[in-house]
């Protein structure tokens, strides 16, 4: 037998668990747990049908969805209280199993209630530490005593005497208040969004001020629950002011880049711009960079300091219709008039091609080996893509030229050599224009 188990003291567990009441408690929680196991497989199918109707708003929905979650635990922590009462009407002792069990119970509850709204692991994680650590040191009988030592450990700021219990108050508070902020911004987003008079950058600029505002004040609740004066962090301001003034420059300077992109509105969500070779469409204006979504399904954060600064084409900034330019080449043997007819018969015949205004085929030059044609035609969905619509057209352009007979010339050029004898060129010519050496 090992040291460990020779020194525990066999005689006081035998004892404590011949005590009735204690065996009374445990087959108490016993039952309790078979009477919730049995309660919720009666009940729960009832409230996931109630969360499911098709007819019922979404708020009634996640209602229902939340107390479905919490069918198992408010079953528990009713009966636990249902037994604490009946163990003290009977004068019998709680404190060993009964208690213990409820503070559990109680902590379930709390953290099943808060998942339901809470979707991030982090702060589920976190709540559960908090939860279920508390429900530890009620249970150990410990919780007092910890909040006395908190209380205890304490630092002054200026004339006051800030403790760690203090502290930790203040950052429950604040995290509270960040995750009820954090619901307004979204809710109030959603609002603002069903503005149809509002432009999308106005949406976004009053999106973005809502959440700061939210925040800030989460903030300086929370301080002002600790007992600090606000005033007093005005020096302090300034400091962190003149560091990001040196510290954060880029930072800074992407931040105002946001904030004039959504005020003058020269790039707005939805826009099709292209910039240093990106070609895409703005997805969304975040505070530091805009999300442009290529074609090939990449998506590209480009910092908004970019946008000001740089040369950017916008597609649809002042109107959606793009023209789009197809430059053509025939042979000096064809006639171009023909071959502007077939350019623009080609042009109208595919879909995304405006018939207003109409298709245009311009001969704007003879060049070296061609005549230099251009067609030029409109589109209205630039996000769609522009070099996909350009080879249709010019697939349609093939066809009929080929139909036509009308020939697209390549560069060619005549090579003429000199000072050769007579009887080489001869071979020369003879294993040029032989079929049976040109097959080979």
């Amino acid at each position: 037998m090992t040291p460990i188990i020779a020194d525990l003291d066999w005689n006081k567990w035998k004892d404590l668990w011949l005590d009735p009441s204690i065996r009374l408690q445990f087959g108490l929680l016993l039952g309790l747990i078979a009477l919730v196991f049995v309660l919720t497989k009666i009940t729960k199918p009832l409230f996931i049908t109630l969360s499911k109707q098709e007819n019922s708003s979404d708020f009634k929905k996640l209602i229902w969805g939340n107390i479905t979650r919490m069918v198992a635990p408010l079953y528990l922590l009713t009966a636990c209280l249902i037994a604490v009462a009946l163990v003290e009407r009977f004068s019998l002792s709680s404190k060993e199993l009964i208690r213990p069990f409820t503070s559990v119970a109680g902590a379930w509850a709390v953290y099943r209630m808060i998942s339901g709204f809470i979707k991030s692991r982090a702060w589920l994680r976190l709540i559960a530490v908090l939860a279920f650590g508390l429900a530890a040191l009620h249970s150990f009988g410990l919780l007092d005593t910890t909040v006395e030592l908190l209380s205890l450990l304490a630092f002054n700021v200026g004339d006051r005497r800030i403790s760690i219990l203090d502290i930790l108050n203040g950052g429950v508070i604040l995290l509270i208040l960040l995750w009820g902020s954090s619901l307004l911004g979204t809710s109030a987003e959603k609002k603002i969004r069903n503005f149809p008079h509002l432009p999308p950058s106005l949406q976004v600029l009053l999106a973005k001020i809502m959440r700061v505002i939210l925040v800030f004040v989460s903030f300086a609740i929370a301080l002002s629950t600790i007992g600090l004066d606000l005033s007093s962090f005005a020096i302090l301001g300034g400091a962190i002011g003149v560091g990001i003034g040196f510290g954060l420059q880029k930072v800074v300077s992407n931040l105002v880049s946001g904030l004039i992109l959504l005020l003058d509105r020269s790039i707005k969500p939805g826009d099709v711009i292209e910039i240093d070779g990106t070609y895409g469409w703005i997805n969304s204006l975040r505070a530091r960079y805009a999300s442009v979504i290529t074609r090939d399904g990449k998506e590209h954060l480009i910092p908004n300091e970019d946008l000001i600064t740089n040369r950017v084409i916008n597609w649809s900034f002042s109107d959606r219709n793009v023209r789009v330019r197809v430059p053509i080449g025939i042979s000096y043997n064809a006639n171009p008039r023909k071959a502007i007819e077939l350019c623009l018969d080609a042009a109208n015949s595919t879909n995304r091609t405006l018939r207003n205004p109409p298709p245009k085929c311009l001969l704007t030059g003879f060049g070296d080996n061609s005549v230099d044609l251009e067609l030029r035609f409109w589109i209205d969905d630039p996000s769609n893509g522009v070099g996909n619509v350009r080879s249709e057209v010019l697939l349609a352009i093939w066809d009929r030229l080929q139909e036509a007979g009308i020939e697209i010339p390549f560069p060619q050029r005549d090579i003429n050599i000199s000072g050769l004898s007579p009887k080489i060129m001869s071979a020369l010519k003879e294993e040029i224009e032989s079929p049976d050496k040109q097959g080979n």
